[in-house]
């Protein structure tokens, strides 16, 4: 087979797929022991990595850099096949769950950046009454005086 024209069905090498990919080969491996991704092993136990998982590996990537954990990746990805390349629909799925989070966590943020803001112009930070050091006032259900303050 020509080298220059790859089957789906190929399998790479550890060091083609880092250099496809741009990840080291010893995150490979450690996504690999997540079950992030999954390769086959030759008769001298060298691993062979399917095409299809330099997808997964891509977004594994972009999760990375969306700031989405690696445990939150894990939960998505045992939807998808390990033993195939996932179907349109299938990848349509996973990053419809990571845009949600994403949402969610915007929407955190937001939250936040007003209850700074507010903070900010009262100027009081009471360890009582500041909803950012004492959030629904939850320190006052351990009784009064000092609760952070040692």
């Amino acid at each position: 087979m020509n080298r220059q024209d790859p089957e789906p069905e190929d399998l790479l090498t550890v060091g083609e797929v880092s250099a496809r990919t741009g990840v080291a080969v010893s995150a490979l491996h450690y996504y690999e022991s997540l079950g992030l991704i999954a390769s086959t092993r030759t008769g001298g136990n060298q691993r062979r990595y399917p095409r299809h998982m330099i997808r997964r590996i891509a977004l594994v990537v972009v999760a990375k850099r969306l700031g989405i954990p690696l445990a939150d990746v894990a939960d998505v990805f045992t939807t998808l096949p390990l033993d195939r390349m996932p179907t349109r629909h299938e990848w349509q799925r996973v990053s419809n769950t990571w845009k949600r989070a994403l949402e969610q966590r915007r929407r955190s943020i937001e939250s936040l950046e007003r209850e700074l803001t507010g903070c900010i112009g009262c100027g009081c930070l009471s360890m009582k009454a500041c909803y950012l050091l004492n959030p629904n006032d939850e320190l006052a259900q351990e009784g009064p005086g000092a609760r952070r303050v040692t």
